[in-house]
């Protein structure tokens, strides 16, 4: 890793350094989210800041770890420890500044640099890259999709001595991006991998869109593309008039090209390609069908012919490409485990970004890491594992299983726990999963290692139809929401009914790691696995049973109070609480009843209710919230400022009663946006998180967070005249060909679908349901779609919609999601 001290760090951002003295102290980590702490001795804080954040409210938590350097825009105000012991670089702008500071260090070496761009394909060529190359060369890349303003700096941080390639991406949304990129990457070689309508709604036209990622070729020497997109080659052209120094290197179906593909053929899941350059025919096969992945794969080639590699290397390398799957999967394990796949790639890098997850966002107090072997080429393996070694200690890993040749010969550089095999095979020979309780799980192996298969061996449930859930997309529309949001306005997270079906403490992770101010559940219950699930953050019960006050104090959850018998009931039960006086009350959220006439206080019950709790000073109001009944229908608008003017009036009263201050919340999902006056404190999303609304505008904003997967497990032919499933409710009126589906009413496949009402999407194609769904399994009609066993079939997600099904049922999306079965595998995967 780079090693800077922090006057040459002041030089490469142009800052003015301020506080203690760096008394040599060399920085090798960079941090930008405080919640990824692992190396504080080594690391600088850059104080980002952001429409939605301000990395220097970080500086004192930060501080308190171990930190002693920072980057900021302003030094701290009336803490003169922080001064007298932290060592601040003041800039005018930290962001610009961090790219100064990769700039700096990216000029200081001569390896070649290839820069990756285009509207698709940027991140699976660069993977593919690295997996034809990685086994030659030392090559350094971007981690996953790190091509923005701030990744691409962080990327191009990882630049040693050691390596002879670096591959970077540099996306962007906006004019004026790419120039910032270009100065920080400072490519050699540049793949324009295509051009379309991403990001088009940020330029005034798709050529200006052309001419603004062109602007990364500013120091290259080399520009490959394809010439097929018209305007793409059209726009290159002219820039190559004014530009002579720049070398084209393009590929294209048609003659005319560096590359010509003169065939190709494609057959199931293989393409053979046929391609004639500098008078030489070259043949070679991918192991891909589809159009994106033949694109994506020329590019790969045409960089290798470039650089010159020879026929035969190329044909044998391009023959093994792997699929990129860039998801970080994390599904429950045996023994209350959880396991969290990241095998897709291995390098420091991405191992150091793993390592912040198992560290920060699964809530396990025991981690395991089985780790391969990293294949770093131009590394030693001395320097190479001590790095390893270093970034397991720094993450507070609990235990080490290596496997792998290299890895073992170097067990004795970690200072955990550990267990090494040569081979994947020699280490499921010895597994017992009884050596795994209650721990969270981290496999990182390069693909030859075959991880797939200790995932399998560490799973729970293996079962073929599995819940998908995008924690991704789950963040993504909490970000949505949020944008809408008034300054100093929390949220409370809504994770009742097992988070919507999708699970709750997996969820909850999720949004205390985002911070959101306050959790929401329905039973106590559900807030106790919270707890044991290593959630903090405040969580507020709804639905406070009387027999479960222990649980409520036990685990710190704060009741929601409807009534004023609940109350007193609760007043007198926390009373006998150890530990619960007037200097340190029980937490309480009292619900109004503004119209929607369910539970609640109604307005005349305020002044008895504000009595009962001046005689109990060991309560105290952290919440007063209601619940609008119809924000979401544009008929029902009045009603709701009704509701939210009692709100008002209730809140306002309550105050003036009690002499203090408390929060307020009123806005569900929908009210978020549409009523922007009624935001208050706080407002309580929940299904909108999960990326369903009834608002199209909204709705177009939000990304689906479940996807409801299952397979084909036998297709057959079914003659005319001849009955399917139970009570013989279809009849084949001809010649049909019917899959089997292992998913029933058990998993949550609604019954009333059957017999033609809905259908599931198998390979893509709508397949209506055949006779009557059973338990575990249902048929579909999938005649003339060519299906085989083992096809992928989508019950809803994305191209199926929740709302689609929930209206072929006439109830609402709500039913539909928190119907799939627990018995139901989750899968939990970041892209």
């Amino acid at each position: 890793m780079p090693a800077y001290s922090l006057r040459s760090i002041c030089q490469m951002s142009e800052g003015r350094l301020h506080g203690a003295p760096d008394g040599g102290l060399l920085i090798r980590h960079l941090l930008t989210d405080s919640r990824r702490l692992l190396a504080p001795a080594t690391t600088l804080f850059v104080a980002l800041i952001t429409p939605k954040n301000d990395g220097h409210k970080y500086i004192d938590q930060l501080f308190g770890l171990g930190v002693r350097c920072f980057m900021v825009s302003q030094l701290p105000a009336g803490n003169t420890q922080f001064l007298n012991e932290a060592s601040f670089i003041l800039v005018d702008d930290t962001l610009i500044a961090l790219q100064k500071l990769a700039a700096g260090h990216r000029a200081s070496f001569r390896v070649p640099v290839v820069a990756i761009t285009g509207s698709n394909g940027k991140t699976t060529v660069k993977e593919w890259l690295f997996q034809l190359l990685s086994e030659k060369l030392a090559v350094v890349c971007s981690p996953r999709s790190f091509n923005s303003q701030l990744g691409v700096p962080l990327s191009v941080w990882q630049m040693e001595d050691a390596h002879r390639l670096c591959i970077f991406e540099a996306g962007i949304s906006e004019p004026d991006e790419m120039e910032r990129l270009s100065a920080v990457i400072m490519p050699d070689t540049v793949i324009f991998t295509n051009i379309g309508p991403a990001h088009d709604e940020g330029f005034i036209s798709r050529e200006a869109k052309i001419a603004e990622k062109l602007k990364l070729v500013k120091s290259a020497n080399t520009l490959i593309y394809c010439r097929d997109y018209t305007l793409l080659d059209q726009t290159i052209i002219q820039w190559k008039e004014r530009n002579p120094y720049l070398r084209l290197f393009s590929w294209s179906e048609r003659p005319g090209a560096d590359l010509w593909v003169q065939k190709k053929e494609t057959s199931g899941n293989r393409t053979r390609i046929w391609m004639q350059t500098e008078g030489q025919t070259i043949d070679f096969e991918i192991p891909f069908g589809d159009p994106a992945s033949f694109e994506n794969a020329m590019h790969c080639l045409a960089l290798l012919c470039h650089l010159g590699f020879t026929n035969g290397w190329i044909k044998e390398k391009m023959a093994l490409l792997q699929p990129v799957s860039m998801r970080m999967e994390m599904k429950e394990a045996v023994n209350q485990c959880l396991v969290i796949n990241d095998s897709y790639n291995n390098d420091l890098y991405s191992l150091d970004i793993a390592l912040g997850l198992l560290n920060n966002q699964t809530g396990f107090s025991r981690t395991t890491l089985i780790l391969s072997d990293i294949y770093q080429a131009g590394i030693s393996k001395e320097l190479l594992y001590s790095e390893v070694a270093g970034l397991v200690s720094n993450a507070g890993v609990g235990r080490i299983i290596g496997i792998g040749p290299d890895i073992s010969s170097q067990r004795q550089r970690f200072g955990v726990p550990g267990s090494f095999f040569e081979t994947t095979e020699e280490f499921l020979r010895a597994f017992n999963q009884e050596d795994f309780y209650k721990e969270a799980i981290l496999l990182k192996g390069a693909r030859v290692f075959g991880f797939e298969r200790i995932s399998s061996r560490l799973q729970q449930k293996d079962h073929q139809t599995i819940l998908e859930v995008n924690l991704g997309s789950l963040v993504h529309n909490l970000n949505v929401y949020q944008s809408f949001l008034s300054t100093g306005v929390g949220v409370m997270a809504m994770v009742k009914a097992f988070s919507y079906g999708s699970g709750s403490v997996e969820i909850a992770r999720v949004l205390q790691y985002h911070q959101v101010d306050y959790l929401a559940v329905a039973y106590a219950d559900e807030g106790k696995e919270l707890r044991k699930g290593g959630i903090k953050l405040p969580v507020m019960v709804m639905n406070p049973e009387l027999h479960h006050f222990e649980v409520l104090f036990e685990y710190n959850l704060e009741p929601e109070i409807h009534s004023k018998g609940l109350l007193l009931r609760f007043a007198k039960s926390a009373l006998h609480q150890p530990g619960i006086d007037t200097d340190h009350p029980a937490l309480i959220h009292l619900e109004f009843d503004t119209g929607m006439h369910r539970l609640g206080f109604l307005p005349d019950e305020i002044i008895e209710v504000s009595q009962i709790l001046k005689r109990n000073p060991h309560l105290k109001v952290a919440t007063v919230f209601s619940h609008f009944a119809a924000s979401d229908e544009d008929l029902q608008d009045a009603f709701s400022r009704q509701q939210i003017a009692v709100f008002n009036r209730m809140r306002n009263q309550l105050t003036q009663l009690l002499g203090y201050e408390f929060r307020c919340h009123i806005s569900n999902s929908a009210a978020i946006s549409r009523f922007p006056e009624a935001q208050f404190d706080m407002v309580r999303p929940g299904i909108g998180l999960y990326g369903i609304s009834p608002d199209p505008v909204l709705s177009s904003l939000l990304q689906p967070v479940s996807t409801f997967r299952s397979v084909v497990s036998q297709v057959k032919r079914i003659p005319a005249g001849e009955s399917i499933g139970y009570n013989r409710a279809a009849i084949a009126a001809i010649d049909t060909d019917i899959a089997i589906i292992p998913v029933g009413y058990a998993d949550g496949l609604n019954r009333r679908l059957s017999n033609g009402v809905g259908y599931l999407l198998v390979n893509g194609h709508k397949a209506p349901i055949a006779g009557i769904i059973s338990m575990d399994m249902c048929a579909v009609d999938v005649t003339g779609l060519n299906v085989k066993e083992g096809d992928e079939v989508t019950i809803f997600g994305k191209d199926l919609p929740i709302a689609e099904m929930a209206k072929i049922l006439q109830t609402i999306p709500y039913e539909v999601l928190t119907s799939v079965s627990q018995r139901v595998k989750r899968v939990y995967f970041q892209e």
